[in-house]
């Protein structure tokens, strides 16, 4: 018996010591280890990095306490699971949990509050047994380091789709919304945006819910082409200070002198983003007359040239789109108030991405008004398709009449055979020629480069997508929200995306790649089959720890009784 009392304390002291020696080597040795599938909590090196040199607490808020359906509980576990990988690498990671409407005194108050910084709730309905009740919830997350704060919108806007749904899309992007959150706040901004002006381009009012959202990372600021006819190399030379021009619906021509100092822009290494109608008198302001209609006829820039050398055309042409967004008209009185009716409006195509490009992986539909086809070239160029339209789609060449009246047309699937999939965006990577290489040149430029360096530049064929509408007092509303018929579309993380992506030196994007499978419950099943399910989730586990008690015991007497 003696033996055996000498025994057990020298297993018990071997035990400890091994504990403290695994304890001691764990300060100097750190490692985690991911035993998912899907590799969900293993971190990307980008993210480690920016997380790595986080020197001051980083405060993290995250309004997503309450009570809500399982969908948000998986959605709250996900995020504090994520925040505690963060956490788990750098202490200065500081994260909590609150209900941001906890005190019933001061709810209203609070909501106001919220809204006044862009926070905006959902309404959920909670089921808890066949009893339902309304909840309003705050899917956001405020990341705060020193006097600079950010927000974190933690529940993706999906049009169509269950709260399950946009759960798991969510949660592909948590890594990627948090990374960049942390990124914004902890960095000093350095790239600079020109905003192209000079040639008829969109009003900054037109396009200030993207202007506002780019200046929380970068500097912007306007640039104007019109000095060009009396100093194109001073010009060109301020031009060059900036690390990425973005051209939002010219109407105007560019002149060849114009066109050299962007062409020179490019080869020496400056990102482009076009956002360009190659038709003109195509938009809905022109069909709001007494007949409704118009004539579309096409745009003359003077880019063709320029655009040939890159790798493609915009062709004049108006892309047709049985997957499109709806517009609302007025289809008459009822007492003092005008009734209105939503119809499917062809030439604003609702594109869904299918490109596995971190730019547009896993995004919900996209607003296109008036679009144009691109074709791409053959050269040097790498060419990557963003967005495309459905495979019922087709080019309407004009010129042509566009009327409201097309929204009572009858198609049927033969009218778009073999004319689908028509090229809306695409990106273009690589050495871009100089589109004067082996030509006169406008302007003499002792610098001229006939090849240039590694580069990139996305093309959209459609001005309007960075257009925000405008509230009754003519204040902006959010990009990609149409207000005549409520809804919200991705028109905005898009080109969050094209800017991040052309200017991002840090890999962040790449993050969007990440896959994420996300099992959910058949609440159906759960309800039909519930009392099983609650002895499979709750009995079964207490079950099996009182047999392996039961067990444990016996063997224990049967061993130390001999």
């Amino acid at each position: 018996m003696k033996k055996g009392k000498q025994y057990i304390t020298k297993q018990l002291l071997i035990t400890v010591l091994l504990l403290l020696a695994v304890n001691f080597l764990g300060n100097f040795i750190f490692k985690r280890f991911d035993l998912t599938q899907d590799k969900r909590y293993t971190l990307s090196e980008a993210t480690l990095t920016l997380i790595k040199n986080v020197d001051e607490p980083v405060y993290i808020d995250v309004l997503l306490e309450g009570n809500f359906p399982g969908e948000f509980k998986r959605l709250q576990t996900e995020t504090r699971q994520l925040l505690e990988e963060f956490k788990a690498y750098n202490p200065n990671i500081e994260f909590h949990f609150e209900n941001p409407l906890a005190e019933e005194e001061t709810r209203q108050q609070d909501m106001r509050m919220l809204y006044s910084r862009g926070l905006t709730p959902i309404s959920v309905t909670v089921d808890d047994k066949g009893k339902q009740s309304q909840e309003v919830v705050f899917p956001w997350a405020i990341v705060s380091y020193g006097d600079k704060t950010t927000k974190v919108q933690l529940l993706k806007n999906m049009m169509g789709a269950s709260t399950a749904e946009k759960v798991v899309s969510s949660v592909q992007h948590l890594e990627y919304s948090f990374a960049d959150a942390i990124n914004k706040v902890i960095k000093e901004k350095e790239k600079k945006i020109a905003v192209i002006k000079g040639n008829g381009e969109l009003h900054e009012l037109l396009m200030a819910d993207f202007l506002k959202q780019v200046r929380e990372n970068y500097f912007i600021a306007p640039f104007t082409l019109d000095s060009v006819a009396n100093s194109p190399m001073n010009t060109l030379k301020s031009l060059k200070d900036y690390d990425l021009a973005v051209i939002a619906k010219p109407t105007l021509e560019f002149t060849e002198e114009e066109k050299e100092v962007l062409d020179q822009y490019i080869v020496n290494g400056g990102k482009t983003l076009w956002m360009v109608d190659a038709v003109q008198q195509a938009e809905m302001d022109s069909l709001y007359n007494e007949s409704g209609s118009t004539l579309a006829f096409p745009r003359k820039l003077n880019l063709d040239d320029m655009f040939f050398k890159y790798g493609f055309r915009i062709n004049p042409k108006l892309v047709k789109d049985e997957r499109a967004t709806p517009i609302s008209l007025a289809v008459g009185q009822m007492g003092s108030e005008t009734q209105y009716q939503q119809y499917l409006w062809r030439f604003a195509p609702f594109v869904y991405a299918e490109s596995d490009n971190p730019i547009v992986k896993n995004m919900d539909g996209i607003k296109f008004d008036f679009a144009n086809s691109i074709d791409t070239l053959k050269n040097n160029i790498r060419k990557t398709v963003l967005l495309q339209s459905s495979p019922y789609s087709k080019a309407i060449g004009t010129p042509t009449p566009v009327s409201l009246d097309m929204v009572n047309e009858q198609t049927k699937p033969e009218d778009y055979e073999g004319q689908g999939y028509l090229t809306l965006s695409v990106l273009l990577e690589g050495q871009f020629h100089s589109m004067y290489e082996n030509r006169v040149l406008p302007f003499k430029d002792p610098s001229y480069k006939p090849v240039g360096v590694d580069n990139k530049m996305i093309v959209i064929a459609d001005g309007d997508i960075i257009k925000n509408q405008l509230d009754q007092s003519y204040q902006p509303l959010e990009l990609g929200y149409d207000k005549w018929t409520n809804q919200l579309y991705d028109n905005k993380l898009f080109l969050m995306n094209c800017v991040n992506y052309l200017l991002d030196d840090t890999g962040l994007i790449n993050i969007r790649s990440k896959e994420v499978q996300l099992p959910m419950l058949d609440k159906e099943k759960v309800y039909e089959q519930y009392t099983t399910v609650q002895f499979i989730t709750v009995g079964l586990p207490i079950i099996i720890l009182l047999v392996f008690g039961v067990l444990f015991t016996f063997l224990r007497k049967r061993k130390y009784s001999r």
